[in-house]
This record gives C-alpha cells, sequence and structure tokens, in this order.
C-alpha cells in the first residue's frame, strides 16, 4: 500500500488525466462545448486522485474502496469519451486513441481490484 518508484495505475492514470484536461481545453475554446466536457474533466481526472489516495491508503480496506472508486470513474470516462465521439463533438481519431487508454487503465485498476476481492 506504500508508494513505489514504479507504478503503472499511478503514472498511467496521471498521463491519462493530463490527456483529458487537454481535450477539455479544446472543446471549451474550439467548439464551446461546456457541458459535457465538465464531465469528461471530473471523471477523468478523478480516476488518477483516486489512485492517488489508494497509493496513501490506512488499511487494505482504505485501499480497495478507493481503487474501487478509480474504477468506477474509469468506467464513467469511457462513457463521456463515447458520447463525445458519438455527438461529433470529439474527433474520431482522437476518441479512439483515448478509449484505448482508457480501456488499459480500466484493465490495470479492474485487475488490482479483483486480485484484492480473492
Amino acid at each position: 500500500m506504500g508508494e513505489t518508484k514504479e507504478n503503472p495505475a499511478r503514472d498511467k492514470s496521471y498521463a491519462f488525466a493530463l490527456r483529458i484536461i487537454g481535450i477539455y481545453k479544446q472543446l471549451c475554446e474550439s467548439t464551446k462545448e461546456y457541458i459535457l466536457s465538465k464531465q469528461l474533466l471530473r471523471a477523468g481526472t478523478s480516476i488518477g486522485a483516486n489512485v492517488e489516495e489508494a497509493i496513501g491508503a490506512q488499511s487494505k480496506k482504505d485501499f480497495s474502496a478507493k481503487m474501487s472508486i478509480a474504477y468506477k470513474e474509469c468506467r464513467e470516462t469511457h462513457y463521456w469519451l463515447r458520447l463525445l465521439r458519438d455527438s461529433a463533438y470529439l474527433d474520431t481519431k482522437l476518441a479512439e486513441s483515448m478509449l484505448s487508454d482508457c480501456d488499459e487503465l480500466c484493465k490495470i485498476i479492474g485487475s488490482i481490484t479483483r486480485t484484492l476481492l480473492q
């Protein structure tokens, strides 16, 4: 439960959050889309925040709870990305790249969560 030098969930969720922020800024500036993009921003950056909280957890139960929230936020982010793609606010190529990264994050976090339940 302590922080280690190499942590794929932490590192990938942070990099993903930075990409989400970029998309949010782009959507606000270029298309003046504020509602869906704000939902994407909230959910997409929350993944890493909850992973970070899990790293600092005080117990296995606390760690498991934070990772479960991170997984739910990841699934929600996946929804918003699909919605923005299918409503033509988000370029298909960019959306597919983000969805691929989101899927990878969901798999990593989901695997951690499932391991904890064993």
